[in-house]
């Protein structure tokens, strides 16, 4: 590991964006996506399923009320993921185990927006919402309503189930999040003493054990960041250290004497620095991932570094779909083997892209690395912004590549495909995590270090580096222009992304190109002006994915394009599309010619050439489908 190269991404205080295709997603989620979620919360969504958790921090916060009176409290049954008004008394803990959560993330994006949009009404939401928070703690730092409305003596007795671990994770990225935008300390304070308490509690001589949902790791480095507490980084490094060691800590705890035989679910099959493919449970293991990352770049941990390394080569080269969605099985929301990329089953939880994102940010702090930066770009184009409707108001969880709604209504292995958008989930994990990475994009425009400043994202920003003022106007998003202008504070090298998807490209200024990046050495003022030529692709899989021989994909620059029932009629798979399709495009539609199959309804008969009569084929960006009610859609074509 090269130390030298170590850089770290630009702080969002120090980055305004103004880009005109990212601004309205920001703006959206300011204006229609935090409060509408601050209302499902608060389980006042109509025809929507129930959040309950604020009203679990207002059952917790009197319950914490009585303990301190000394009053007997009751006791209810933690035993389960999900508990609901048909199995758990109406004085306990509802919801799924994780609930809280929902309620940090919301905090988190309410942060970030804050950061560069003052709104008094909105901090005053949330100051409400931290008070009820901050209530809810017990006098030892513990912070999980679960556990604190329903039993004080079962905490941290079930740490692969029920995610306290990472529940605090949430808590204490959305502290950060929140101190850095209004300078105040409450939740911050609550954060640090529920760390100090986990500190306390696991270590060497103490519980040897990890959460079963990784997140505590990243979450106690960001918080070791802001307070320099050194024991806030051990335990990060102790959490993953301890992972997957033998014999497994899970079975100790259960007084299991056979393994159980699922801890890939989990990532905690085998040690971290021994673990070189991506399994399980998506969201998990690129949560482990990045604090890996985290980890391994705080301590010059090449053995950490490389299983990094590795596993990212693994997701991006063999595990990932086109639009950046990773997790391709419904069963355990998981990674499966190489290759095996269905499109009509793809689970591609919105959360995991986000996942891979924070994961390849921090790649990015380590080392440059153009396929990396090309990763996050797929994924925030395209399943990133799937999740969510053009109102704001719905939302995927689940992000396939083919949807044909009958199956979806009709099929049980189907049936996490929705052909719409929900209005909420009671599993909401999605929709606050959308509105946190969404609300600080500006996070993943740059990383530099001492003597060089690298853009991996082109969004039109003012931006301030240690290095230079950046001023980026960009239509990137529309016709791959970007004019950068650059102030220097000192003499340093200035790297420029090229995008993979870009064939023919030009600067405005003489530069040297190594490894996806166009490097310039900048002395005194400059101005580059990038042209990445934006053509229509046609793009095939490797012949390993089975799901997609003799299919394309259509591309455009960052984005992935596909095909909707309410442009091309039903039954799309009998769509063709010409090997010479004379693409036209129109804005951010693309026409192509192509053919379509006449039906058959004879279920068996001797192959001869199908009829075929030519088309006018219409696509839209990915992640614009869905928005036009219930049809069917497909991102991969038959090629003719």
């Amino acid at each position: 590991m090269n130390e030298k190269l170590f850089s770290k991404h630009i702080e969002l205080k120090n980055i305004k964006l103004n880009d005109p295709f990212w601004t309205n997603e920001q703006k959206l989620v300011r204006k229609e996506v935090i409060p509408y979620q601050y209302e499902a919360l608060h389980d006042r969504i109509e025809n929507a399923e129930k959040s309950y958790a604020v009203e679990n921090f207002i059952k917790a916060g009197k319950i914490v009320k009585a303990l301190k009176n000394g009053e007997d409290v009751p006791v209810y049954p933690a035993d389960k993921w999900c508990y609901s008004d048909d199995n758990a008394d109406p004085k306990a803990f509802h919801g799924w185990v994780f609930q809280d959560s929902d309620v940090y993330k919301w905090i988190e994006a309410a942060g970030y927006s804050l950061l560069n949009h003052p709104d008094d009404k909105l901090e005053e939401k949330a100051d409400k919402i931290i008070d009820l928070v901050c209530g809810a703690q017990l006098d030892n730092g513990y912070l999980d309503t679960l556990y604190v409305i329903n039993n004080r003596d079962e905490i941290f007795s079930n740490l692969k189930d029920f995610h306290e671990l990472y529940c605090f994770g949430h808590l204490a990225e959305a502290a950060v999040s929140y101190y850095k935008a209004t300078d105040k300390r409450k939740l911050l304070d609550a954060a640090c003493r529920f760390a100090d308490l986990i500190c306390n509690t696991f270590g060497e001589d103490k519980i040897k054990g990890y959460g079963g949902h990784e997140i505590a790791e990243m979450a106690l480095i960001k918080l070791y960041d802001v307070t320099g507490r050194k024991e806030y980084l051990d335990t990060a490094k102790f959490l993953i250290d301890e992972r997957g060691k033998k014999p497994y800590y899970y079975d100790v705890v259960l007084g299991k004497t056979t393994v159980y035989d699922n801890y890939h679910y989990n990532q905690a099959h085998c040690e971290p620095r021994k673990q070189h493919e991506a399994v399980g449970h998506a969201v998990r293991g690129v949560y482990l991932y990045s604090g890996m990352a985290d980890v391994a770049k705080r301590y010059g941990d090449d053995e950490l570094y490389t299983a990094c390394k590795k596993l990212i080569d693994n997701i991006i080269n063999q595990k990932m779909y086109i639009t950046g969605g990773i997790g391709s099985t419904v069963d355990g929301e998981a990674f499966s083997f190489n290759y095996d990329l269905p499109n009509d089953l793809a689970y591609s939880e919105t959360c995991a892209s986000i996942g891979l994102i924070f994961f390849a940010r921090r790649m990015l702090e380590i080392e440059p690395n153009s396929e990396i930066a090309d990763t996050v770009e797929r994924a925030l184009y395209n399943t990133v912004l799937s999740g969510m409707a053009n109102d704001g108001k719905s939302f995927f969880y689940v992000n396939p590549l083919e949807v044909l709604p009958e199956a979806s209504h009709k099929d049980s292995r189907k049936r996490h495909i929705k052909p719409v958008r929900q209005k909420w989930f009671g599993c909401a994990c999605c929709p606050p995590n959308l509105a946190r990475l969404i609300s600080s994009i500006g996070e993943y425009c740059f990383t530099e270090n001492e003597d060089t400043l690298f853009i991996h994202q082109f969004m039109g920003c003012e931006a301030e580096t240690e290095n230079a003022d950046i001023k980026i106007v960009s239509s990137y998003a529309e016709n791959g222009k970007v004019n950068i202008k650059v102030s220097p504070k000192k003499n340093f090298t200035f790297a420029v992304r090229i995008p993979a998807w870009c064939d023919n490209y030009k600067f405005s200024q003489p530069c040297e190109i190594r490894n996806g990046y166009a490097y310039f050495e900048i002395k005194t003022k400059a101005e580059i002006n990038a042209e990445f030529e934006m053509q229509v692709k046609m793009i095939k899989c490797s012949n390993r994915v089975r799901a997609n021989i003799g299919k394309i994909a259509v591309t455009r620059g960052p984005f992935v394009y596909c095909i909707e029932e309410a442009d091309n009629g039903k039954n799309l798979q009998m769509i063709k599309i010409n090997r010479c399709p004379e693409f036209r495009t129109d804005g951010d539609i693309i026409y192509a010619k192509g053919f379509r199959e006449k039906d058959c309804d004879i279920l068996y008969s001797e192959w001869k050439n199908p009829e075929l009569e030519e088309t006018k084929i219409k696509l839209i960006p990915y992640y614009k489908w869905g928005n036009r009610g219930e049809n069917e859609m497909s991102v991969y074509i038959n090629i003719l």
